[in-house]
């Protein structure tokens, strides 16, 4: 592990910033990672960074987030601020020359999409949404039994996560509309990221949503359907008013598989399952070791910036998101269908 102050040879020097609750997920992986150091957390005072820092081991503490990202000690930065601020920091962080690894939805608009692109571009950074289950061996294995034809042709995707947000903690930033909250953007773009990938297919041609709207202004129930080029279905649902929840099912012409765990396999040190049916009812499982998807995602950055690896979630894949997601929006809200031009 380099030492602090040296040029970063074989490790990626860190920095969060936000002291959100869900760095709790990042903190354990960054420390346990030989090609890793977290260095720094910012916050918006610096009693608020220095507190943080104490009670999470970590070096060094920042007062802002300009002062962070000035930092040329720092490589990479882990953006966990509200969704409403992910443009605006991750463009910052990428102008500084650092790496970002930024929270879902990495944006609310195509507009803000195509602002991070090209700062991208321009700074020659890495940057990618932090859907980490999408680098978990799990869900690697369910785009290989897909493509392989192991569920003969793919011709139905459905998949939930629900947990409940009671109406009584309307300050909850999951419930205010200015801040980019709904259920869709919060829990929903897991299912809707499931059924892209897994549909391997590009944008879905046509979609369709209804949805439950809080007093807040957001959505907290939402249903959705896409209709992809090749075929496939898929039915996607999420709630802030339902048990905790999380399931994902592929129905192929000749076998279905059923994921107990398929957003956090192995977050909570567990093995996790797929099951698999065929014709005949036949069963078969497949048991995935109890691996981080948190120590996934780290190790994917990881690999982007010393290895000089290719995303496994691109902005071209974050793109198809968002305008699924911005499409099913559109349809909840007009009660219609729309129809999505190409990629």
């Amino acid at each position: 592990m380099s030492s602090q102050g040296q040029p970063a040879k074989d490790t990626v020097r860190w920095g969060i910033l936000s002291t959100a609750r869900i760095n709790r997920a990042l903190i354990g992986p960054l420390e346990a990672s030989p090609r890793s150091e977290l260095v720094a957390v910012a916050s918006r005072t610096f009693d608020g960074a220095q507190e943080y820092a104490k009670e999470n081991s970590i070096p060094r503490a920042f007062g802002s987030y300009e002062e962070m990202l000035a930092d040329p000690e720092i490589d990479a930065v882990y953006i966990s601020l509200p969704n409403h601020l992910h443009c605006e920091w991750s463009v910052a962080a990428a102008e500084s020359g650092k790496h970002v690894l930024c929270e879902k939805p990495l944006v609310l608009t195509l507009a803000e999409l195509y602002r991070i692109e090209a700062a991208t571009l321009a700074n020659s950074v890495t940057l990618f949404e932090a859907f980490m289950y999408l680098h978990h061996p799990q869900t690697r294995r369910l785009q290989e039994m897909v493509r392989s034809g192991q569920l003969g042709r793919l011709e139905k995707i459905r998949s939930h996560f629900s947990f409940e947000l009671p109406a009584s903690k309307s300050d909850n930033i999951r419930l205010q509309a200015d801040m980019g909250g709904g259920s869709l953007w919060d829990i929903g773009v897991y299912p809707v990221s499931f059924s892209v990938v897994m549909a391997d297919a590009g944008l879905p041609d046509e979609v369709s949503a209804t949805q439950s709207t809080g007093d807040t202004g957001v959505d907290i129930d939402f249903d959705g359907e896409m209709r992809f080029a090749n075929g496939v279905v898929a039915h996607i649902s999420c709630s802030f008013r339902q048990p905790l929840k999380m399931e994902a099912t592929l129905i192929g012409n000749e076998r279905t598989v059923t994921v107990d765990e398929p957003w956090k396999p192995g977050a909570e040190g567990k093995e996790s399952e797929v099951h698999s049916r065929g014709p005949d009812g036949e069963k078969d499982t497949v048991v995935f070791p109890a691996v981080d998807p948190y120590r996934c995602e780290v190790a994917a950055m990881e690999a982007c910036i010393l290895d000089g690896a290719a995303p496994v979630v691109p902005l071209t894949l974050s793109k198809r998101i968002l305008r699924t997601v911005l499409a099913l929006y559109e349809s909840a809200e007009s009660g219609r269908p729309v129809v999505l031009s190409p990629d």
